[in-house]
């Protein structure tokens, strides 16, 4: 079984279900095809028997840029451009819902979602890994939780999930500075279950553990992560609702304009708070 998308292929084979991330952007970024596919995608997944785990991995040399700013730029451009208006941050607002909820299908998936990651995993990127049940990385992985350097609330899911796989100490340092952290710095903290020498190396295991998680009583399964999500499920509900409700009142900004302009023109950015 094979089904293809504009922004990534399903593939699945003895019981395991292979996604892996194709883009169309580049270092597979984020754009209005995978906002809109992601949820089919493991919603499909979700309502097959046949499968029983699914390892999700990016195509080429990363695994994600993150959001496609250049391809995701009337989003909010159009807030921008309304200023104070009340219509066009309800329609941030809803257009911000729809895409967090993109990502909660992953974590609602009902069959266990296995992330293998190899280079870069940006932004949108952190908040994909932060919605599976066990991540795995290659030596050349690096994460960066780099929405604030932009002048952006990380509001798709990392400040929503991350605080039940961080402890808060390092959660606060990489989303309060933005920084890069390499394979070794994520095993760490406990980002990544374990590093593997290089990307094949890595997909290799995520597909090992698919194929033993695969070979257990399915229902049980389902209901391990019944129970385990359970624990969570409110909390992070309320803190999506929150971050769509505080970036729909406050992310439209001089900072915000000036963080995507520096990052297009390659230069630090300088901010002003206003």
């Amino acid at each position: 079984m094979s089904d293809t998308y504009e922004s990534m292929t399903v593939d699945v084979d003895d019981r395991v279900a292979r996604v892996t991330l194709t883009g169309p952007g580049k270092g597979n970024a984020m754009g209005p095809a995978f906002w809109a596919e992601l949820p089919v995608a493991f919603e499909r997944l979700d309502a097959d028997p046949e499968v029983r785990a699914i390892v999700l991995t990016g195509s080429g040399r990363n695994f994600s840029y993150g959001l496609d700013l250049a391809a995701m730029g009337d989003t909010m451009g159009s807030m921008m451009a309304g200023g104070a208006l009340a219509k066009p941050r309800a329609d941030f607002h809803a257009r911000l819902r729809s895409m967090q909820q993109s990502i909660t299908a992953v974590a609602d998936c009902r069959t266990p979602v296995i992330a293998s990651i190899q280079g870069w995993c940006i932004g949108g990127g952190v908040d994909l890994i932060s919605a599976v049940d066990i991540r795995y990385a290659s030596a050349d992985a690096k994460f960066s939780v780099r929405e604030v350097k932009l002048a952006i609330v990380a509001d798709v899911g990392s400040l929503a999930r991350l605080p039940q796989i961080l402890s808060e100490g390092h959660l606060r340092e990489l989303a309060l500075t933005g920084k890069d952290i390499d394979a070794a710095r994520a095993e760490k903290i406990g980002l990544v279950n374990d590093v593997y020498p290089d990307a094949e190396a890595s997909l290799a295991a995520a597909h090992a553990t698919a194929r033993e998680i695969a070979a257990n009583p399915p229902l049980v399964v389902q209901g391990v992560k019944d129970v385990l999500d359970d624990q969570r499920t409110a909390q992070v509900s309320a803190s999506l609702r929150y971050v769509a409700a505080w970036n729909s009142a406050f992310m439209a900004s001089k900072d915000l304009t000036e963080g995507i302009t520096a990052m297009f023109e390659k230069r630090p950015a300088e901010f002003t708070g206003e």
